[in-house]
């Protein structure tokens, strides 16, 4: 029987448990955080984007459903984890840099300069507010992505893509 899933072909053939055990004996350390976001597509394509680049965990802060249709599967081969509050969040985190990618802030410096720490959580908020206040503060770093259009932001979800690839050409590649 043909396997029709979207996986590259080490992995085709595999129960979605072997294929969880196989990504996870090599994942990368990097950690993504989203909080409240508040279209649920975009939580999936963040989290279809974390299994392409086998990140070691996703956080989702606050609101816990999402739209699965969006991850194409994907969230059956990486680890979710859901807290309920920031503090809940912040206490997974000691010895690891959170970096917040904002816009909408003057502590904000540009994503492509960027040094990042090996166990690097990226912070992700809703499209209309950005990151909390309260989360914000806690950041390490703040980053946003440039902008050469008109608009003054990239989608949620796109913006996640375009951090863990900054992440994984400095850290892993």
């Amino acid at each position: 029987m043909e396997d029709t899933r979207n996986l590259v072909d080490e992995y085709k053939g595999l129960s979605n448990e072997q294929v969880f055990e196989a990504l996870d004996k090599k994942r990368n350390p990097l950690e993504i955080a989203i909080e409240n976001v508040e279209h649920d597509f975009n939580i999936g394509t963040i989290i279809r984007s974390a299994n392409s680049f086998n990140v070691k965990k996703v956080h989702i802060i606050g609101k816990r459903k999402y739209n699965r249709r969006g991850a194409m599967c994907t969230d059956k081969y990486l680890e979710i984890v859901h807290h309920p509050t920031i503090d809940d969040f912040l206490a997974t985190q000691k010895g690891r840099e959170l970096v917040a990618i904002e816009n909408n802030t003057p502590r904000a410096k540009p994503l492509n300069d960027k040094k990042f720490s090996r166990d690097t959580t990226l912070i992700f908020g809703s499209e209309n507010n950005g990151i909390t206040k309260e989360l914000l503060e806690k950041a390490d770093d703040v980053r946003f992505i440039e902008s050469f259009g008109s608009t003054r932001s990239v989608n949620v979800g796109v913006a996640a893509g375009i951090a863990m690839y900054e992440y994984a050409r400095e850290i892993i590649l």
